[in-house]
């Protein structure tokens, strides 16, 4: 499994803003230079995270993005997520209908345990442990 350069990017951007006081609101365009991410590419990250309620956004002369909630209540799975959806090792982990050998694989099993851990340690890693 690899995750997207999207999700890469969004992890970027959101240990970036974890790493600055809570009142701080950064410029796109500086996130951008910084964290060498394309800027067209980061305003559609910076879209989806603010969809899924990861930070907030303003505009005008004081304006920026900035966290939505301190960087110790979010998880790296919650920015994950927000940007390429649920986790899966396998597309049969989450939907079984799709394979007609699950009740007998000899893998299944293993795909959804590696997927629960790693679900798991991405759910418990914190913005601010990795900030």
């Amino acid at each position: 499994m690899q995750i997207t350069r999207q999700a890469d990017y969004a992890l970027r951007t959101v240990v970036y803003l974890a790493g600055k006081p809570p009142e701080y609101r950064a410029a796109t365009y500086v996130i951008a230079k910084e964290k060498q991410i394309p800027t067209s590419f980061l305003a559609k990250i910076i879209s989806q995270l603010s969809i899924a309620g990861l930070i907030s956004t303003s505009r005008g002369a004081h304006g920026g993005v900035c966290l939505a909630r301190p960087a110790n209540s979010i998880s790296v799975l919650e920015v994950i997520e927000a940007i390429d959806g649920p986790i899966r090792i396998n597309e049969c982990t989450s939907n079984t209908s799709i394979c007609p050998f699950t009740e007998e694989c000899s893998m299944y099993d293993l795909w959804c345990a590696i997927r629960d851990e790693l679900v798991n340690k991405l759910r418990e890693t914190k913005l601010s442990q990795v900030a």
